[in-house]
């Protein structure tokens, strides 16, 4: 009983932390967008969060497209890493596959903008083929 309590304990103390780098996602200061979005890879590459993402995932995406579409370099690039591990999150289910429709266009976007970092073309070339071959419904 207190070993399942303690877990609980855990996975609430995660989530809180999970919520509070979602929310630090919209913060003014491109810093603190990156510390939040680092944060953010760490954990999603650790744990599966289906449940907790399912209810919030509009508005993650919503805001990892804006650190993807206004952020520079480096935040471009930690954000379509992020947006992978969110699809990878979402699996090959219709949230999966509708969060990689939403996303493709600005993953194409970003790939071949020419004044766009290495990094963030990259990330997002990764995103591309790592999205498609886990949520895309259709085979072309």
């Amino acid at each position: 009983g207190s070993e399942a309590a303690g877990e609980q304990g855990q996975e609430e103390e995660v989530e809180d932390r999970l919520k509070e780098h979602m929310d630090n996602l919209l913060d003014k200061s491109a810093k603190t967008r990156q510390v939040a979005l680092q944060s953010l890879r760490l954990i999603f590459s650790s744990k599966i969060f289906s449940e907790f993402l399912l209810e919030r995932r509009l508005m993650l995406t919503d805001s990892l497209e804006k650190c993807l579409k206004k952020g520079k370099g480096e935040e471009q690039a930690l954000a379509g890493t992020v947006l992978t591990l969110l699809c990878l999150q979402m699996g090959s289910g219709p949230e999966g596959e509708e969060l990689f429709r939403s996303l493709k266009p600005l993953f194409i976007g970003v790939l071949t903008d020419s004044t766009a970092s290495p990094g963030a073309r990259q990330s997002c070339a990764t995103a591309v083929g790592m999205c498609c071959y886990i949520a895309a419904a259709d085979l072309e």
